[in-house]
């Protein structure tokens, strides 16, 4: 997809997100440490993100997400529901995750 395709995309509560074949993560003390191959980038998460990350090596819709991290973490649901669905543009918008199904409009 190129850059300015994936730019106009909304995830929606039924987009399917998993991570891309262009990455190798690894867990450090409870973060996430993510190298994108082709860029020669490394990316940081801390440890919600990493739990976020953990989940997207599965195909996962963006409201599975929220609802796992409500259910683990103590955070208001709107609030969760801006920083899932932010952290999730962050990673699409730097070619770390995909969106599977097309349902991203």
């Amino acid at each position: 997809m190129l850059r300015a395709e994936w730019m106009k995309l909304t995830l929606s509560e039924q987009s399917v997100v998993v991570v891309t074949k262009d990455q190798v993560s690894c867990d450090l003390d409870g973060e996430a440490a993510i190298l994108h191959i082709k860029k020669g980038v490394y990316y940081g998460l801390d440890p919600v993100g990493a739990y976020v990350w953990k989940l997207l090596q599965q195909p996962q819709c963006v409201g599975e997400l929220r609802n796992a991290v409500l259910q683990t973490y103590e955070v208001d649901s709107e609030q969760c529901q801006r920083d899932v669905v932010g952290l999730l543009e962050n990673l699409l918008s730097e070619g770390l995750i995909e969106v599977r199904d097309g349902s991203a409009a």
